[in-house]
């Protein structure tokens, strides 16, 4: 594996921890009737790389599992993302097992 690819697990990582804090966040604002997080803002971390994470926040937080647009937007955007490091692998030169259906 090359630093490079090293580099895409970290940034996966780290944007998929603050996109799931980022529900939580939303969670408790909503309960303190607080200032909330801007669902664009959500869906962006979502869209560039944070989608899983976010999922994960949603589901365990149980924060915007009655919206719509995320129940169908967030795992949309989770298939966006692997598509992404798939090609961004692929870019890299890293071998990528595909599975076959």
């Amino acid at each position: 594996m090359s630093i490079s690819a090293e580099w895409l697990w970290v940034y996966l990582a780290v944007i998929n921890v603050v996109a799931f804090a980022q529900m939580g966040a939303d969670k408790h604002a909503a309960r303190k009737k607080q200032r909330r997080i801007p669902e664009k803002r959500l869906f962006a971390f979502a869209a560039i790389g944070g989608a899983i994470g976010a999922w994960t926040g949603m589901i365990m937080y149980r924060h915007k599992t009655k919206h719509q647009s995320f129940v169908v937007g967030i795992p949309l955007l989770i298939l966006w993302n692997l598509a992404a490091v798939y090609f961004v692998l692929l870019l890299l030169g890293e071998d990528v097992a595909v599975i076959p259906f």
